[in-house]
């Protein structure tokens, strides 16, 4: 028994949703159905949909939601969403721009997590941010850069770009003995902390 059926609910099936046509599904309303077909039309495949014999084939899909329909039910691939590939390359060599940003990265936090050497912290942040620029730079530049689009092409290169410049100085100005001396920016740091 579903959310919001009774048991003597004579119109709801077993799993609890109702198998009574709406207003709209009822031929001969004279109403017209949110695609434009005649109403008959539209009784018809949605029998044929609840069915699953609709154009796919003999039963086999999945039946469709109705709860929502004015919903989206797709949205749109990001500029330059496309394969980084053609269709025929294995999956990896598809979506390069992005194992190239990840691999970057990790190995990045790799050298932070085993500190081989004494400035594997900086230097390992450093790549970090340098691996985020650089997905910038492949969204830039790259026409189409597979599963590194996530957004729009201007929403991604600030967003890739602001976050590795950020990194980036941080690592440069971390304490013990900075890399780069911002001196304004020591200034602040102890007007706000007094």
């Amino acid at each position: 028994m579903g959310a919001g059926t009774s048991p003597a609910d004579p119109s709801a099936s077993a799993d609890g949703t109702s198998e009574a046509p709406s207003r709209a599904d009822a031929p001969g309303t004279g109403e017209k159905a949110a695609d434009g077909a005649a109403p008959d039309q539209a009784a018809t495949r949605d029998d044929a949909a609840r069915e699953g014999t609709g154009a796919g084939g003999a039963g086999t899909g999945p039946r469709p939601s109705r709860r929502f329909p004015s919903l989206t039910r797709d949205t749109a691939r990001p500029e330059g969403g496309g394969r980084a590939a053609s269709g025929d390359a294995p999956a990896p060599a598809r979506q390069w721009p992005l194992l190239a940003v990840l691999c970057t990265a990790g190995i990045g936090l790799l050298i932070v997590a085993l500190d081989p050497f004494a400035e594997a912290f900086r230097v390992g942040t450093i790549l970090i941010g340098a691996a985020l620029i650089g997905g910038a730079v492949l969204r830039l530049v790259v026409p189409s850069v597979g599963m590194l689009a996530v957004r729009s092409r201007f929403t991604d290169l600030v967003t890739y770009g602001l976050l590795g410049f950020l990194i980036v100085m941080l690592a440069l100005v971390a304490q013990p003995k900075p890399w780069l001396d911002i001196p304004f920016l020591e200034q602040a740091v102890h007007f706000t902390i007094r």
